[in-house]
């Protein structure tokens, strides 16, 4: 007869031989583990030691050209000739010849006036010139042969040559019936209609010539050794923009402003497509020294700290810091006096990744 196991000791057994085989395989799984994570880790620190950083930058090359100095102000544009025109004479205005904008030379008819009245007073003038001119003969004749005193003789010709006279003023006047412009330039205000009545007071028209215009700026004293006559002015208006105009310094004047401590600079502007209106605000940079074939570099490249500049300069792919002396600026250039070669390349964008010795990759060349 055989033995027979106990339930409760069969169950035991078959526990602890579940127990055995749970702790063999988490044993089995760390090793494995730990030696995926020896492997990783010694792969990463061999990419590293294999892999060098490349900074991508920007850049542009030292090259040489001229380059201004220039003083920056701002003023109102002024016409340099402008007329209000007023009539002569009085009279209601039969017909207007120009309208606001057009164009005029100077002598040109603008408008006429009524001018039956002052034909009048010519032909009346003329009769008695004529009339005098008779008794004058008469009185010559008189004189010759001494029957009339010297002093009769005199008044009857200062009586004719008074009647030539108010000939004269009458034909003036009716001269001036017609209205013509005093000076050349653009109609800019037209203040009367046609059937107007109007007076030797009362404003008629307004001409303004805009060619040259006048620009006034007035300029510490302290930049006064600076500004010279006939030195170029580049002139911007916000009214007309991405166009530069041209002038240059017509006067300067010789007394400094007590109050102010500027002295008065008067700049001519030309404008051949006269976009420039008189009372325009505009900017004015007045170039008051040029040198020329200096090395220039563009402004992006300098960096700048406290007092000091310097850029980073890049040779066989690698960047080093350079100091720098700099002297004028001009739009998008710098001039460069001290710390550049020609055909140095410079970086001009991603300074601020950079020492010396970092490798780059130049992605634009400007």
């Amino acid at each position: 007869m055989h033995e027979q196991t106990s339930p409760i000791l069969t169950t035991m057994l078959q526990m602890k031989l579940k127990s055995g085989l749970i702790a063999l395989t988490l044993f089995s799984a760390a090793l494995v583990q730990t030696g995926c994570n020896t492997e990783a880790k010694n792969s990463d620190d061999g990419q590293k030691q294999d892999s060098t950083v490349v900074v991508p930058v920007e850049s542009a090359t030292v090259v040489r050209g001229d380059i201004g100095a220039w003083y920056q102000s701002t003023a109102v544009l002024e016409a340099k000739e402008e007329a209000i025109v007023l009539p002569k004479v009085g009279g209601e205005i039969t017909e207007l010849y120009v309208e606001e904008g057009d164009k005029v030379e100077k002598g040109a008819l603008l408008a006429t006036l009524d001018d039956r009245q002052y034909k009048l007073e010519i032909e009346r003038a003329k009769a008695n010139l004529s009339q005098l001119t008779n008794d004058l003969k008469r009185s010559k004749d008189l004189f010759d042969k001494g029957l009339i005193s010297a002093k009769e003789y005199e008044d009857t010709k200062y009586q004719h040559e008074a009647q030539k006279a108010a000939l004269n003023i009458a034909q003036l006047n009716q001269s001036f019936t017609q209205i013509k412009a005093p000076i050349s330039g653009v109609i800019s205000y037209r203040y009367v209609k046609t059937g107007n009545t109007v007076g030797t007071s009362n404003e008629l028209f307004k001409i303004t010539n805009f060619d040259p215009l006048h620009g006034i700026v007035h300029i510490p004293e302290n930049e006064l050794h600076k500004i010279k006559k006939g030195q170029k002015v580049e002139i911007q208006a916000d009214a007309v923009p991405r166009i530069a105009f041209t002038g240059n310094i017509l006067r300067i004047s010789p007394v400094i402003d007590p109050t102010s401590g500027t002295f008065k600079t008067t700049v001519e502007v030309y404008d051949e497509s006269m976009q420039l209106k008189p009372g325009m605000f505009v900017r004015m940079n007045i170039q008051y020294d040029k040198r020329e074939n200096t090395l220039l570099v563009r402004k992006e490249a300098i960096m700048r700290e406290d007092e000091s500049s310097s850029v980073y300069v890049i040779k066989d792919g690698q960047t080093f810091k350079r100091p720098v002396k700099t002297g004028y600026s001009e739009q998008a250039m710098v001039e460069i006096m001290e710390g550049l070669n020609d055909g140095d390349s410079v970086v001009t964008v991603g300074q601020s990744s950079l020492q010396d010795s970092t490798t780059v990759h130049v992605i634009a060349l400007q």
